[in-house]
């Protein structure tokens, strides 16, 4: 069990002054403690100014109250600063230093740091009380019943004993608890960021399913520490009720035996559940402190981290597994289940051809329209458009032209206004089968470079793989990676250049081998040495292929068969270079 972690003071040290304050205020409400038994002992047994005495015991039951406000209020005070210097920390750490899961990071600096009010406001302020109180309660009880304080000595241990055995189990629960949610953030964010490449690879479907394994692998391990959480408090609730109880049984037969004067036994009898009503306010708090430092001790893993933060951490022995690890995400990859082959679609080749084929029906739009909710002017207007299979249309146009929703049409991304397609009754899965898609800036998904290039196919051998990186032009710079084809190229594929990541989004299409190729300014962003690699690649993958290509640069235009230019939403031919 571990309710503390030593690093946290080093992070806090702008609270530790509302901690001091939290720390004090519990010295006085264990007085006061103190104090209430005794006047309300002193006015139950009818001696001395029954009206003073009450008015004094509501002034220390207001003292209490006020003293109980004041530290909580300290301590949710001492969590913010907590949580704001942590969270700074942690943001600057992944801005040094990026490449580690943005889902992961961004549940910890939210969902995780919260977790600290609970742990700072509720667990912090009853485990002081938890550590003063019953030392109190025992040297009072001592002076004025040695026997009683002996019961409370003897009882007294087996609530906290009891509370770390509970906390051995709560501490590997939560745990797994948290890992969960910490990959289901980065996972999720993942697959969201990527999702049009999953959608047009017909992976989207897979990864739905996913998603909902991890949740549920999520929601079993919150619903077991719960049960901990509630067991425990009734084992705490028990065994205090039971340890009063034998204080109480022994004071009252004393009491009538006339071993132990009557205000004296009423001092005890009160006396007695104040010993252990701190600590079972601390086991009843214990589940959401635990949960709260088990954030934290994530979070300062992650700041003190000595490796990059870009270097997805793979534990050994990581706590979630079994059920509460989904295999799509045992590895710390979104594209790992995305490519596993489960799920629908995928292509029906397992090695690229090289060539491709002129197989399926023309693109033909008739009259589209598609309109924008945000702009007043179509983004196409009555645009009609025949490509015939194996023919290579470049289509050329100033920036906010149209050719991004022309494509997101082709893609069915983008539902026309008016006007039909050729393909608006094929169904949907078997018509993004047909087409690779090679956009601009490709996503990449946290995972290998061979899960990466699976994707087109997540039946394809491994040497069908390293042949569609071959055609790509990657396999070279795959072979200088530190683990070739298994290396990890980190969230958004921010361990490689923008030309490898073209690359790598082409060795996806040729692994594909789909009859219709959409290609979204292929080499726009890249360096003359990638563009020229790129270029090559793009002129094999083209080949034998009905392709769609669009881009502002007219060196395209020679590979062309027909160049249509797009202006303000409009078609007009032009003559290929």
């Amino acid at each position: 069990m571990k309710p503390f972690d030593p690093r946290l003071p080093r992070y806090a040290t702008a609270a530790r002054a509302h901690l001091v304050l939290t720390v004090a205020l519990g010295l006085v409400t264990t007085g006061l403690v103190l104090a209430q038994a005794g006047l309300l002992a002193h006015v139950l047994a009818g001696h001395g100014a029954v009206a003073a005495t009450l008015a004094a015991l509501l002034a220390v039951v207001a003292g209490r109250a006020l003293a109980a406000y004041g530290g909580e209020a300290s301590a949710l005070r001492a969590a913010a600063l907590v949580r704001s210097q942590l969270r700074r920390r942690l943001i600057a750490r992944a801005v040094e230093r990026p490449g580690r899961a943005a889902g992961e990071v961004a549940t910890l600096a939210t969902r995780g740091l919260d977790a600290l009010d609970a742990y700072f406001a509720r667990y912090l302020p009853q485990l002081v009380l938890a550590c003063l109180t019953p030392l109190a309660v025992l040297a009072v009880a001592a002076g004025v019943d040695p026997l009683s304080a002996l019961v409370i000595a003897v009882t007294l241990p087996l609530i906290p004993i009891f509370m770390v055995l509970v906390g051995l189990q709560t501490q590997a629960r939560t745990e797994r608890q948290w890992l969960l949610l910490e990959r289901l953030g980065g996972h999720f964010l993942d697959v969201v960021e990527g999702l049009p490449t999953l959608k047009v690879f017909n992976r989207a479907k897979a990864q739905a399913a996913i998603i909902r394994d991890i949740t549920a692998a999520h929601r079993r391990a919150t619903m077991r520490t719960l049960r901990v959480a509630f067991l425990s408090a009734l084992v705490l609730e028990l065994l205090s009720t039971l340890a009063v109880a034998l204080v109480a049984v022994e004071v009252g037969l004393r009491l009538l035996s006339g071993g132990l004067p009557y205000e004296k036994a009423l001092f005890v009898l009160l006396l007695a559940p104040e010993a252990y009503l701190p600590l079972r306010n601390v086991g009843a708090q214990y589940h959401a402190g635990m949960e709260g430092v088990t954030a934290a001790q994530r979070v300062l893993d992650l700041i003190e981290a000595p490796e990059p933060l870009g270097a997805r951490r793979r534990p050994a022995a990581a706590p979630a597994t079994g059920e509460d690890a989904p295999a799509a995400l045992a590895d710390g990859g979104a594209i790992r289940g995305a490519a596993s082959g489960t799920g629908t679609g995928g292509a029906a080749s397992a090695a690229p051809s090289g060539g491709g084929t002129t197989g399926g029906a023309a693109i033909r739009l008739d009259g589209v329209t598609v309109r924008h909710p945000d702009r007043d002017a179509p983004a196409l207007d009555d645009v009609s458009l025949t490509v015939e299979p194996g023919e290579r249309l470049v289509v050329t146009g100033p920036s906010g032209a149209g050719k991004s929703t022309l494509l997101a049409v082709l893609l069915g991304f983008v539902r026309p206004e008016s006007g039909s397609t050729s393909f608006e009754t094929i169904p949907e899965d078997e018509w993004l089968r047909r087409i690779a898609w090679v956009p601009q800036h490709p996503h990449l998904f946290a995972g290998t470079v061979a899960d990466n290039i699976r994707l087109g196919n997540p039946d394809a051998s491994p040497d069908a793989v390293r042949d569609a990186a071959r055609l790509a032009g990657a396999a070279e710079f795959v072979a200088a990676l530190p683990d070739g084809y298994g290396t990890d190229v980190g969230e958004r594929g921010l361990r490689l250049s923008s030309g490898q990541r073209q690359r790598i989004a082409l060795a996806r299409a040729f692994l594909r081998d789909a009859p219709i190729l959409l290609l979204d300014e292929p080499t726009a962003h890249l360096d003359d040495e990638n563009a020229r690699v790129v270029r090559h690649a793009v002129e094999r993958l083209m080949a034998g292929r009905t392709v769609v290509l669009v881009t502002h640069d007219a060196a395209w235009t020679a590979a062309a068969d027909r160049v249509t230019g797009l202006t303000a939403g409009r078609l007009r031919e032009m003559e290929p270079a």
